[in-house]
């Protein structure tokens, strides 16, 4: 488990990497399918059992709470990488 220290918050791209470590690791995702604009379900074959396993996942990494409505909306891993980024930079 990674929790992201109170240091410095990561960017966007470091967002990205650990995202696509996440979605290669527990779905088998290639690696060079993780682009912003992929979509989870559609391009990635992502299911809502597997979202609500990275939401988790998230919430390891981020050490917060993710509620679910803002993750309703999500459906790229550009989305993905915005809402995490996001709660990373304005902590609780």
């Amino acid at each position: 488990m990674t929790t992201v220290g109170t240091a410095q918050t990561p960017d966007k791209a470091e967002v990205l990497a650990t995202l696509t470590r996440y979605l290669v690791e527990m779905f088998e995702v290639a690696p060079e399918a993780v682009r912003p604009e992929a979509r989870l379900f559609e391009d990635l074959d992502l299911d809502s059992i597997d979202a609500v396993d990275l939401v988790v996942r998230l919430q390891d990494y981020t050490g917060r709470k993710i509620p679910v409505a803002e993750f309703k909306s999500v459906r790229t891993v550009g989305d993905v990488v915005d809402q995490v980024h996001a709660l990373l930079d304005h902590p609780a």
